[in-house]
């Protein structure tokens, strides 16, 4: 099989079968596009002609090319190539499957950055105001503010992805105090509202979303931008950075902060790592415990700054 043509069809298999996002499709296809260039301006124009030899050699030369490349880009370019050549293996289009003793490189651990409660309050409060102090609010910018404060409410309140809000639609909110998410690989997940973000988002629906909505076309999607379209990825970033501005906070601050600091929370609350996992949609309780290392360390700073015979 043709390089592209396998490239391709790998692709429409992880994009439909597997579901992943389109964010995730498009790193893997810069780097297969990547690879099969470097393939192909070494005369290999058929899959069924890569070597372990060629492999390994495409990968020693990306490891040291300068600058060098960040641990984990090395890691998800290596990830592409593997999935790709053990997927033509599976299918039967390629013989056996040379990477089978590829290693993945050892990425650092990254502990997530959460914010402090104070911080989440306060980041919160720069979005626009919680909905008792909002009677007041009047004018384009007033009911702006009332819709973000209920998208990073609802943020906080769910630990969901950003990705994961900004396709809800009203109806996945008819549920009373839950929300229903829609997660990786298209599964769904039933995740609690408190009551601030539900008494926030119920402020933005009585008296936000019918004015945003007359703007557009209709659409059934919870949160809208100021024409009437769903709001985007890319605009509930920047509204979480405008947010973070005027709260004049100086940490980084980004959607994935928030569902960093929500699981980090609930943990440091006494929460069962598994129920975190649930309402994280997590498929591993592996990726979860990540975060019991935070609240280890966490736990740790204040021993030895409270504890007289601690050092």
């Amino acid at each position: 099989m043709r390089l592209a043509r396998a490239v391709e069809t790998y692709l429409r298999h992880v994009a439909i079968e597997r579901g992943l996002s389109e964010h995730t499709v498009a790193a893997y296809r810069r780097d297969l596009s990547g690879y099969a260039g470097w393939l192909q301006d070494r005369g290999v124009e058929d899959v069924g002609a890569v070597t372990a030899e060629l492999v390994a050699a495409f990968v020693a030369e990306r490891a040291s090319a300068e600058p060098p490349p960040a641990a984990t880009s090395l890691a998800r370019l290596q990830s592409s190539v593997r999935g790709l050549h053990r997927f033509l293996a599976q299918e039967g289009l390629t013989g056996d499957d040379p990477t089978s003793r590829l290693r993945p490189p050892k990425t650092p651990q990254r502990l997530p950055k959460a914010l402090t409660i104070d911080q989440v309050e306060t980041l919160l409060d720069g979005a626009g105001p919680p909905p008792g102090d909002a009677a007041g609010e009047t004018g384009e910018g007033g009911l702006i503010r009332l819709r973000d404060r209920a998208l990073l409410e609802l943020l906080y309140a769910t630990g969901a992805r950003v990705s994961e809000i900004v396709q809800l639609d009203v109806d996945d909110l008819a549920h009373g105090d839950v929300l229903r998410v829609r997660g990786k690989g298209a599964k769904e997940r039933i995740v609690p509202v408190g009551s601030y973000a539900r008494a926030a988002v119920d402020a933005y629906l009585a008296r936000v979303r019918p004015e945003l909505a007359r703007r557009g076309k209709a659409t059934p999607r919870l949160f809208l931008g100021v024409r009437g379209a769903p709001l985007s990825r890319q605009s509930a970033w920047l509204i979480i950075q405008q947010a973070a501005e005027r709260a004049a906070l100086r940490a980084h601050v980004s959607p994935h902060t928030l569902r960093h600091s929500f699981a980090t929370h609930l943990l440091q609350g006494g929460a069962d790592v598994r129920v975190v996992q649930e309402l994280l949609g997590h498929a591993s309780v592996a990726t979860t415990q990540i975060y019991t290392h935070v609240t280890v360390d966490a736990l740790r700073d204040v021993y030895v700054t409270s504890h007289p015979r601690a050092r």
